[in-house]
């Protein structure tokens, strides 16, 4: 206790000297152990570092502990979070290895679905083809029975038209007794 008086009663007398000083126009350093008092504050330096050491101490090496721990914990997530990455980088190249084999197949299918529509197409034109050659066969055989069945008719027409000009009624007798003996004789 005397001790904290003591640094009172100094820093009451620095006071008032400097206070002095300034009255008289000018501020000065007192080199006077004693009178400055600096006993005093060197014991008090003394006193704090003594018993803060153990309290300043304990403050920072709980300080460090608790800086030591986070960057622990940085480094333990930074190697969390690597490996995270190395993971999802893994699991980014099977993903695209797979697109890579579907985008493949998918091709592959596409060529040979091209493929089999072409052969189909083809095919179908071939039967189309087919189909309209026999079309048209059945169609020139039409055609032809027609063209026969006129020539008939008109030939027979023609026919009639011209015996009828040609045959009397008395050549037409004899026409018919003709026919009538060379089938036998009636």
């Amino acid at each position: 206790m005397g001790i904290f008086l003591k640094l009172a009663v100094g820093a009451s007398l620095l006071g008032t000297e400097a206070a002095e000083a300034a009255e008289e126009g000018g501020f000065g350093l007192n080199f006077n152990i004693l009178e400055a008092n600096l006993i005093n504050l060197a014991i008090v330096i003394a006193i704090l570092i003594y018993f803060g050491r153990g309290f300043l101490g304990k403050v920072l090496t709980d300080r460090r502990s608790a800086i030591e721990v986070a960057i622990q914990e940085a480094e333990k997530k930074k190697k969390d979070a690597a490996a995270a990455l190395a993971d999802e980088q893994q699991k980014l190249a099977q993903a695209q290895a797979e697109a890579a084999k579907i985008r493949s197949s998918s091709e592959t299918a596409a060529k040979s679905a091209a493929a089999a529509i072409l052969a189909k197409a083809e095919e179908d034109i071939q039967r189309m083809r087919e189909t309209a050659v026999q079309d048209m066969g059945r169609d020139q055989e039409r055609v032809i029975r027609e063209l026969r069945q006129r020539v008939v008719a008109l030939a027979v027409q023609r026919a009639e038209s011209d015996l009828s000009s040609r045959l009397d009624q008395s050549r037409q007798h004899q026409l018919v007794d003709q026919s009538i003996a060379s089938l036998g004789g009636f």
